[in-house]
């Protein structure tokens, strides 16, 4: 049963009330609906379409000084904090036109909560297993396809109407963002969207009290309300699925097919094939590598790193030439707290992505690892023509 109001939605769950309302993350009346209903209906609990981490993000406004770029670097996390600034700057972008704070339908939602009394329970799945999840299925040209998308979306939001928010109310944030991306890569949806639907639907029907408010993006309802019966197992929807096999086979198998082309140039093409071979990795995987680091506007010594690890890297399953350029760059233009606190309102502009040390960084690995990628294949028919 639904009220007038199609944000609204009433089920029933083993004698549970629970109101459920479809919000939309950048939108005013979202915000206002939500104090209202709570104020209203006075629930035990009141569930948010937060998990743990992004839940003390919007309580901890400094958490960017805490930053450890270094780590992030080692621990292969460059592209995956790169991308969630694109979608927190996209996001912010369409809420300061508005007026709004983005995610303020949340925070209204946990004011609220307060305010009467009532629980507040994270319904959502963690943020860095959804993710995690999403680029263990991606390859490395559809991670870059959405890099780029993301990137495009740092442009102008003038165009953006109300109408175009209202539209937004029935899809999740993401979605959105990674719609072209989702077309040729459908199993994205059933992690991004499908998935968190069957998660915020046990996590808001087992929420303690006897009568739950929650409060989750519009997108998701339809989702929750038609697994809303069905038998969920959360533990599930949390393992990270181990990698393909044809991924392990590809990673060490690259790099030992180059090696055999090189040992099939020198002793069955002489010595001057195989010289010719290695001169052509080098010349293609290092340029273009340091063509990549150019793009990101890195310093001349990170470039110049680019091109000499770009080689050798990339016959290393185990390390990669953005992460020697962005570890060289960190070094070379160590970021200030100056770079970490203007970071939310740099990230509002293709311009400060480019000009804020971290970002920058973050640009020279992944556009290191692109031009290193794109090498590989670039060199490999060229040395074959050779033979």
């Amino acid at each position: 049963m639904n009220d007038e109001n199609s944000m609204i939605h009433r089920l029933e769950f083993r004698g549970k009330e629970i109101v459920l309302l479809g919000t939309a993350h950048v939108s005013r009346e979202s915000v206002d609906l939500v104090a209202e209903v709570i104020n209203d209906e006075k629930p035990d609990t009141v569930c948010v379409e937060l998990c743990e981490s992004r839940f003390q993000a919007i309580q901890q406004k400094n958490r960017w000084k805490e930053m450890d770029i270094i780590k992030v670097i080692r621990e292969k996390k460059a592209f995956l904090l790169l991308s969630n600034l694109l979608l927190v700057s996209f996001q912010k972008r369409i809420a300061d036109k508005f007026d709004i704070k983005p995610g303020e339908e949340m925070l209204s939602a946990i004011e609220n909560a307060e305010k009467i009394g009532a629980d507040i329970h994270l319904a959502d799945r963690e943020i860095r297993i959804t993710m995690a999840r999403t680029w263990r299925v991606m390859g490395m040209w559809e991670k870059m396809k959405l890099l780029f998308q993301l990137l495009l979306s740092t442009g102008d939001v003038d165009d953006i109407t109300k109408e175009d928010i209202e539209k937004m109310k029935q899809e999740d944030v993401l979605e959105t963002l990674l719609s072209e991306v989702g077309k040729s890569h459908p199993v994205l949806r059933e992690i991004l969207i499908d998935e968190r639907d069957k998660y915020l639907a046990e996590k808001i029907r087992t929420a303690p009290g006897s009568k739950i408010v929650a409060a989750v993006g519009a997108g998701h309802v339809p989702g929750i309300k038609k697994n809303w019966n069905n038998a969920i197992d959360l533990q599930e929807l949390e393992i990270l699925p181990p990698k393909s096999r044809l991924s392990y086979v590809f990673k060490w198998g690259l790099p030992t097919a180059i090696l055999v082309l090189f040992g099939v140039g020198f002793f069955g093409g002489g010595k001057e094939t195989g010289t010719d071979m290695v001169a052509w990795w080098f010349l293609v995987n290092g340029v273009l590598a340091g063509l990549g680091a150019i793009i990101a506007v890195a310093h001349p010594m990170t470039i110049i790193s680019a091109i000499l690890a770009a080689p050798l890297t990339s016959m290393n399953p185990t390390i990669a030439a953005g992460w020697v350029s962005g570890l060289v760059e960190a070094f070379l233009r160590k970021p200030k707290v100056k770079d970490f606190e203007s970071l939310p309102n740099d990230i509002l502009s293709v311009k400060g992505f480019w000009q804020n040390k971290v970002t920058r960084i973050l640009l020279v690995v992944v556009f290191t690892n692109l031009g290193s990628s794109v090498g590989t294949f670039v060199a490999l028919p060229l040395m074959l023509k050779l033979l």
